[in-house]
């Protein structure tokens, strides 16, 4: 059964990416447009993200790979008819342009047409072109940019109960990622008959932002990525279908070292958070309910592990903190200490490298299971961006 409704319930199934061909698209001249802070060596990666896959494996995880679940998906035509314009709706094109790359589009196959939709199409890979806007590009610029940002599956889609919110992506560089996502919970076999709560042209919400306390808890971060519009859509949705009767919409700071709540703050058990010090207990939160007749009630901000503890029923809500003093805090926190992977209360995965954080997560009782890092965290994400959870063990059936 599909869904999810908590962050530690014991994971069944997972949606990953293989970095692949979009990494290698990655230059000092266009990493920054593309999100990237620095040039991952990509077949180091690949070993890095393989591993991880394995990690999950070994912990009794089925693991979905987006590229394969996308291929299969471009076996119908109605799938291909579906994103072929939505990839060329780009005013940066023309039409003579547009015209002849979705020829170009429409004569490969599927898994060809895959990859392209993934790692783009620079100028010189398309022999048809032509045209003012074609001849005035550069040999090396893209026709379709590539999606080095997919690599962070939960971005683009979350689970809330048996439903799936396929997120509307806030930059430029990362929009086509949530057609190709939703296109496949859309038309491939594995997702029929499932109901979207969220979809892409609807406010700016990202998966990384909404963080499952607990069932029927929900906290949202609103920053650099989601938008209070954005939150204000969900709470509507979850309220109307009785996925949730609380929404706590946490401001967090739109900067790129806190892009998202999952950077800052993220689930290691069912009353347990592993959090950034400098903001565990400065963090405010909103808490968001409905009212008898079907309007949202927006209570005064209120410390946020308050107002979390409230919401779910506990005395407290426990906080790990990253890092023994300041300046290891910063650093770890940049490198993705608190952007843990849940596979089941107590059980987490996180980065090798951030070594006071994980030592702090077992002094705790938390079972750590290590992965490499090093390059696949050039892209700002951990575990837990790297993920998007398909289906977990529910804790409202156990309780």
């Amino acid at each position: 059964m599909n869904g999810a409704d908590s962050e530690v319930g014991r994971l069944a199934t997972v949606m990953l990416h293989r970095p692949g061909a979009e990494l290698k698209r990655l230059t000092p001249r266009n990493n920054d447009k593309l999100l990237f802070d620095a040039i991952p060596w990509v077949g180091r990666a690949q070993e890095e993200h393989d591993a991880f896959a394995d990690a999950l494996r070994d912990h009794g995880v089925e693991v979905l790979y987006l590229t394969e679940l996308l291929q299969d998906t471009l076996e119908y035509e109605e799938a291909r008819e579906e994103i072929i314009p939505a990839v060329l709706a780009d005013r940066q094109l023309g039409d003579r342009l547009s015209q002849l790359t979705r020829r170009h589009l429409e004569g490969l196959d599927p898994e060809d047409l895959s990859q392209t939709l993934i790692a783009g199409l620079a100028r010189e890979e398309l022999q048809t072109g032509r045209g003012l806007v074609y001849d005035l590009m550069d040999r090396h610029d893209f026709v379709i940019d590539p999606l080095p940002n997919l690599l962070f599956t939960r971005d683009s889609s979350v689970w809330i109960g048996d439903r799936v919110a396929v997120t509307s992506l806030a930059m430029p560089a990362r929009a086509r990622e949530s057609l190709l996502t939703r296109l496949i919970y859309t038309h491939h076999p594995r997702f029929s008959g499932i109901e979207h709560l969220y979809e892409p042209w609807l406010e700016h919400l990202e998966g990384g932002d909404v963080l499952l306390m607990a069932p029927g808890v929900i906290a949202v971060g609103t920053g650099e990525r989601t938008t209070p519009a954005g939150v204000e859509r969900l709470c509507r949705r979850v309220f109307a279908t009785g996925l949730a009767h609380t929404v706590l919409a946490v401001p967090i700071a739109q900067q790129r070292a806190t892009m998202h709540l999952d950077t800052i703050c993220t689930m290691v058990d069912v009353d347990t958070v592993v959090m950034y010090p400098p903001v565990a207990y400065s963090l405010q939160a909103h808490t968001v309910t409905m009212t008898a007749d079907d309007e949202l009630r927006v209570a005064e901000p209120r410390p946020f592990l308050e107002a979390a503890a409230h919401a779910m029923g506990v005395e407290r809500v426990k906080v790990i903190d990253t890092g023994l003093d300041p300046v290891t805090a910063e650093r770890e926190q940049w490198d993705d200490g608190n952007n843990t992977l849940a596979l089941a209360p107590r059980v987490a995965v996180a980065y090798e490298r951030n070594v006071e954080t994980n030592a702090r997560l077992e002094a705790a009782g938390i079972k750590v299971i290590r992965i490499a890092g090093s390059e696949l965290g050039s892209g700002r994400g951990g575990p837990r961006c790297m993920s998007c959870p398909i289906s977990r063990e529910r804790l409202s059936a156990l309780a």
